[in-house]
């Protein structure tokens, strides 16, 4: 009964969300598929408040991003600046997070505020005559192993195994191992869970 319902909210929301989907593509379709039209529907829904908020999130990236389970709860004022994004189910996104490339893998906990940046390369500094922001840069996705749990205010920078807790505050700046606890800044692992 609880499956048979939750399919129709999800329903629900789906033909709630067609008229934007529908304009999303079409934009996309004349100006081409790019992260701008991406971030600018982002930001719209990221301002949707409580669980209707939620539902319309989750049913809007579930067909615009790279993978984006059904089941996932993306918290009021989340911000995703890239498509390439993958979500798995059972995933919580707490509010105010702001979430480059990357692949959350089943069952991962983000606490406020967590940022998860695309890589450690986004931009290049090399040339001091040219300046920083037209040096390009590299974006890559970063990956967090399933059921691992972000703390409140941790930055991303390196991939995070699985099964992994990051205390609050941490900056990851190298990858950390499958059942690891890392606290810092830079993150340093102080203990393994098995």
């Amino acid at each position: 009964m609880k499956s048979l319902i939750k399919n129709c909210v999800d329903l629900i929301f789906i033909l709630i969300n067609a008229p934007l989907l529908i304009l999303y593509f079409v934009i996309c379709l004349v100006f081409g598929k790019n992260n701008g039209v991406f971030s600018a529907f982002a930001q719209f829904y990221s301002m949707l408040p409580g669980q209707l908020g939620n539902y319309a999130r989750a049913n809007f990236y579930r067909f615009v991003m790279q993978n984006c389970h059904p089941r996932v709860v993306v918290s009021f004022a989340t911000l995703f600046s890239q498509q390439k994004t993958s979500i798995g189910s059972g995933v919580y996104i707490g509010p105010q997070c702001n979430i480059g490339a990357c692949i959350i893998e089943k069952d991962c906990l983000l606490g406020s505020g967590v940022h998860v940046l695309s890589g450690k390369g986004q931009h290049n500094f090399d040339d001091l005559d040219t300046p920083i922001r037209e040096q390009g840069g590299t974006f890559s996705q970063v990956t967090i192993g399933e059921d691992s749990w972000i703390g409140n205010g941790s930055i991303i920078t390196a991939n995070i195994g699985k099964k992994c807790i990051i205390g609050a505050g941490s900056v990851v700046t190298k990858d950390i191992p499958d059942y690891s606890i890392a606290v810092g800044n830079p993150a340093k692992v102080i203990r393994q869970r098995q």
